[in-house]
């Protein structure tokens, strides 16, 4: 056999057909449809896949996109952002934290309970965005698909297998993205630009709240050392002992938020052996539903009655009916009781301004809320003389409330200033300046911050102090001493006691009953 026989027989008996090789037009067609579907719907989701809803007070974007990894991007301008592993799948969902809406700000703040509506809705508001942008982004992904193919083929049927392939890939890349969704993820956030040092700022934060407790507590241990020390120094003056007989009145105000407030107060309830607390106003900052549900439930810790007024940073409907649906407050607005044998009136404060940028700033605006606030004392007043009986002591906030009380009361507990100082009620002059107004006759006493101011005790060189008086009242109801305490504010280890007697308290009568 040849070496011709031999390669003849090795070659095929028939010439091999490169047309079979390639692919068949229908093919080729069905491929060039599916990648310009995906292009399409690429495309239609970077143009048309865009939602804006309210989250809160922000005005949030989100949008969907192409992606080979899925999960959820949040940007924070111009802080950075997080990234979360919510999700596989080919969609990637993008959350842009836009500016604060200044209106729905401010009406969030007028309303006592708009912040914690608005922190409940939260989620609602990006779960229902975030269905708005699921529907859309499908939507512009179809419409994207098929835009291009009629430009491309220019073909009717064509063109709806391109919108028919993209609703199948958009579904299925949804349905993977919620069968892969995972609720946790948004505890495990990576971080970029200056958002990379948060967990920094969370485990400082977390070390701040530890030294934080640490503080109150020696607060505490520092009030229970200089009461003793000044309970043992006292003994030395037989001037005045407090006995057993006498009603012990805690005179706490402006309270602000703050958590250190709470124990030094328990620790000289149990200490001085109070008998009951009279709280002046402005225990919250806000006046809403979330600063009561955190800070008012305290009260009752307190164990003795707790007297209440509204102050102008506490809302009558949310933070005035917490207090009341404690079991040891009893809430005075216009109120005339008896508590611990001594007889109170109070009134709260008839202005609602937890934004102080929101108070007087003209002269006609400061006349018409030192109206306001003299109108509720006088309201109070009236009360107090159509009981016919005597009252030991009245509460407000607002000491120039107090001006209408002179004669009607012998002492009269205030706060708001956030400035200590006992004395006779002095109107301000009027008309000539050259005289001098004539001090009232019956005592007054503004207590300071026994909160410290909260946050904006922190504003100034050094914290503000924490202020808190014990008022003492004999047999016969009258005030014959008080202790002024004051407490070192964040930071600062000190606290102080110092004893005032006084020699002859006013006597006022008991007020002619009227009709």
């Amino acid at each position: 056999m040849t070496d011709a026989t031999r390669w003849r027989r090795l070659l095929p008996a028939r010439p091999v057909s490169w047309r079979r090789l390639v692919p068949s037009r229908r093919v080729t067609t069905g491929l060039l449809v599916l990648l310009v579907a995906v292009v399409g719907a690429a495309l239609g989701l970077v143009v048309g896949s865009r939602t804006v809803v309210d989250v809160g007070p922000f005005n949030a974007e989100l949008r969907l996109g192409p992606s080979v990894t899925g999960d959820t991007s949040v940007f924070i301008p111009p802080l950075g952002s997080l990234q979360l592993d919510t999700h596989e799948g080919p969609a990637h969902l993008t959350i842009q934290l836009g500016a604060l809406d200044q209106a729905r700000t401010q009406a969030m703040l007028a309303d006592p309970g708009g912040i914690e509506r608005a922190t409940e809705a939260v989620a609602d508001d990006l779960v229902a965005g975030v269905i708005r942008v699921g529907f859309g982004g499908t939507g512009a992904a179809v419409l994207g698909a098929m835009l291009l193919a009629a430009l491309v083929f220019r073909n009717i049927r064509r063109v709806a297998w391109a919108g028919g392939l993209t609703l199948a890939i958009a579904t299925a890349s949804l349905g993977a993205a919620g069968a892969t969704f995972r609720v946790d993820a948004v505890e495990e956030p990576r971080y970029e630009g200056l958002l990379v040092n948060a967990p920094a700022l969370v485990g400082d934060v977390q070390r701040i709240a530890d030294d934080y407790e640490r503080y109150t507590e020696q607060l505490q241990r520092l009030v229970t050392n200089a009461t003793e020390l000044y309970t043992v120094a006292s003994t030395l003056d037989q001037a005045f002992q407090p006995d057993a007989d006498m009603t012990r009145v805690l005179h706490v105000s402006d309270l602000h938020l703050n958590p250190a407030a709470w124990p030094i107060m328990r620790t000289i309830v149990e200490q001085y052996g109070v008998d009951v607390i009279v709280d002046t106003g402005d225990i919250t900052d806000w006046g809403t539903g979330a600063e009561s549900e955190l800070y008012v439930t305290s009260i009752r810790v307190m164990r003795v009655p707790y007297l209440y007024v509204r102050g102008n940073h506490d809302s009558e409907g949310v933070t005035q009916a917490a207090v009341a649906d404690e079991p040891n407050a009893i809430v005075l607005d216009n109120d005339v009781v008896e508590v611990a044998g001594l007889t109170f009136a109070g009134i709260g404060d008839p202005r609602f301004t937890p934004d102080q940028r929101t108070g007087p700033h003209t002269e006609d605006e400061a006349a018409v809320s030192r109206q306001t606030v003299l109108g509720s004392g006088l309201e109070l007043a009236t009360t107090i003389r159509r009981t016919g009986e005597p009252v030991d002591v009245a509460a407000v906030h607002d000491p120039r409330a107090a001006e209408p009380l002179d004669g009607t009361v012998p002492v009269v507990l205030a706060g708001h200033t956030h400035d200590r100082r006992v004395g006779p009620i002095v109107p301000p002059a009027e008309g000539d300046e050259d005289v001098e107004p004539v001090p009232g006759e019956t005592l007054m006493m503004v207590q300071g911050s026994t909160g410290g101011a909260g946050l904006r005790g922190l504003e100034g060189e050094l914290p503000e102090s924490l202020a808190l008086s014990v008022l003492y009242f004999d047999q016969t109801r009258r005030l014959v001493a008080y202790d002024d305490i004051t407490v070192g504010g964040h930071g600062l280890s000190e606290a102080a006691v110092q004893r005032h007697l006084i020699d002859a308290p006013p006597e006022v009568p008991a007020p002619a009953p009227t009709e």
